[in-house]
């Protein structure tokens, strides 16, 4: 990707997960095996949930977003950050010219293409419902999550930019990606040169991105890198999101979790918050992984610093105690 000094000044980060971009992206892995130590335990609950599901929904699903090729661009369109609603009616709303081109493109051409393609309106019907019934059912019960890990990755790239500005955000990306100015390099499976021609870029993290950062294939729309976020096998297998046990609320107990609790709202490294809570290092980070274990903050590691934040259960718990 090359830049000009105007796309850095309009280099950003997405405010928080992008629903659509997570939602094709999980079905290209739910069709095939990558990420197996991370995704396995995900895939084996999503397709269990998704045989709830009418087949037409499901297979209009795989053939939009197949497991080894690419996806029409139209699925992930910008109005997606405002939420799925407003996504899903952006991907309703693509001209009927667009959804052939980009229709005629993958590989394949089933019956259930054409009727999509003439954007004929009982078609696009069914793929409203198949995108919000996918959602619900592939990420809704982990979009907690989700929210956290990302939350964790934006606090880690916003201190390279108050840190060192936008090219220090541009160079926090390696070994995946790499700035040398006035290019940024990314492992991608075509080899292709984008030039960004002062329309800036908006760089969206993903939980469902693997290995590589994914871009759109039509150089004409708004530039958009999505690149993964560094996730744990324990992610996915380790549920426990708003389920305490007994010995969890117990473990919370006491003024010092409290503390570092409270601490943690703005996101904080594991030595400020000894500087904040005024403990030992190991002390604070003992008090951050009791939270972490009981689902209220999500950790990120990068190279010798660990960024915490919470996540929105930690900060609802917060916020109802904050009276």
């Amino acid at each position: 990707m090359h830049f000009t000094t105007e796309d850095l000044l309009r280099t950003r980060l997405a405010p928080g997960p992008d629903p659509l971009w997570e939602a094709v992206l999980s079905a290209n892995l739910l069709g095939n095996a990558d990420g197996r130590a991370v995704f396995d335990a995900w895939r084996a609950q999503t397709r269990c949930r998704l045989r709830g599901l009418p087949q037409q929904q499901v297979g209009l699903i795989r053939y939009l977003a197949p497991p080894k090729s690419d996806f029409p661009d139209f699925l992930t369109p910008p109005q997606a950050a405002h939420g799925l609603s407003a996504g899903i009616e952006a991907v309703l709303s693509t001209p009927i010219r667009r959804l052939r081109d980009e229709l005629a493109a993958l590989p394949g051409r089933p019956s259930r293409a054409r009727p999509l393609a003439d954007g004929e309106p009982a078609a696009l019907r069914l793929l409203g419902q198949a995108l919000h019934a996918y959602y619900t059912h592939a990420l809704a019960p982990h979009w907690p999550r989700i929210q956290a890990l990302i939350d964790a990755d934006r606090a880690v790239r916003a201190r390279a930019i108050l840190s060192d500005g936008v090219e220090a955000l541009l160079n926090s990306f390696r070994p995946a990606m790499r700035w040398k100015r006035p290019v940024l390099e990314a492992d991608y499976p075509k080899d292709r040169d984008i030039h960004l021609d002062g329309r800036g870029l908006l760089l969206i993290p993903s939980v469902f991105c693997w290995r590589n950062p994914v871009t759109l294939i039509d150089p004409a729309l708004p530039p958009v890198l999505v690149y993964p976020v560094p996730r744990s096998p324990q992610w996915w297998t380790g549920d426990r999101t708003g389920q305490f046990s007994h010995q969890s609320l117990a473990h919370l107990l006491g003024a010092s979790r409290a503390a570092a609790l409270g601490s943690i709202e703005d996101g904080c490294t594991t030595g400020e918050l000894a500087r904040r809570i005024r403990l030992a290092a190991p002390t604070a980070s003992k008090q951050a992984t009791v939270l972490r274990e009981a689902g209220l903050i999500a950790s990120l590691r990068q190279a010798n610093t660990v960024t915490h934040v919470l996540t929105p259960l930690g900060a609802a718990l917060l916020n109802v105690n904050s009276g």
